[in-house]
């Protein structure tokens, strides 16, 4: 290339992935297929901020990022608690069903907040029919819970878990809430077979699951979700 021409742009999952490079990049342009579709679909504007949990990892690591899209920003990465009937330290287990006490998986719409038996809180809308569309009715919210608390991790080994919510430490809870309320996006991710075959989220451009975590984990062409387009480059 000429000194003097212009270097091309990177992808937005690039652009992600080096603000977050302990984010598996399939699982980042899996959340970011989910995005272009929510868009394509009129779920949520350009502008909204985009929550990625990796269930996959343990809770004693910290595996909540929040990217702000319009400004090729990583606001937040945060330890998050799973639900009881989800496993202790690893995830195993996950359900849309009343009473499971299970996380659940799939792209989320934010809505409002409000004071409630765990404090201020986020009510969440589930995008992905089967899989996370009972949130509202199971009352899966944000919330910060005292048991998401790292030196947990040190006397038991993990944190302490939730009823289904995704529940932050108390420090960082309302400032998370408030930066995520009110139609922003929230793709909770875990190595499901379910899920990943029949999560219809990330799959408004046809491609599997399987092939979207592929391709970008190998680095080839990446799809609409990961373009150039979807946030002004650096």
């Amino acid at each position: 290339m000429p000194p003097s021409a212009t270097p091309p742009p990177m992808r937005l999952l690039e652009r992600l992935n080096r603000l977050a490079p302990e984010l598996d990049t399939g699982v980042l342009a899996l959340a970011l297929e989910a995005r272009a579709c929510a868009l394509r679909n009129g779920e949520v504007d350009d502008d909204a901020k985009l929550a990625v949990i990796d269930y996959s990892r343990p809770s004693t690591e910290k595996r909540l990022w929040v990217f702000d899209m319009t400004r090729d920003a990583l606001l937040f990465n945060e330890h998050v608690a799973h639900g009881s009937g989800t496993g202790d330290n690893l995830a195993t287990r996950f359900s849309n069903e009343e009473g499971s006490h299970a996380t659940s998986l799939g792209l989320f719409r934010t809505a409002e907040t409000y004071q409630g038996g765990n404090g201020y809180s986020l009510r969440m809308d589930g995008l992905d029919p089967g899989f996370n569309d009972r949130a509202r009715s199971r009352a899966i919210v944000m919330h910060g819970a005292w048991y998401v608390n790292p030196d947990l991790i040190r006397t038991q080994g993990r944190l302490g878990r939730s009823q289904g919510c995704p529940a932050l430490r108390e420090q960082v809870a309302k400032v998370v809430i408030d930066t995520l309320k009110q139609r922003q996006l929230l793709f909770a991710y875990a190595d499901d077979a379910a899920f990943l075959q029949r999560g219809r989220s990330f799959a408004c451009d046809g491609r599997s699951a399987g092939q979207i975590l592929a391709a970008a984990r190998a680095g080839t062409a990446l799809g609409a979700g990961a373009s150039v387009g979807a946030v002004a480059a650096p």
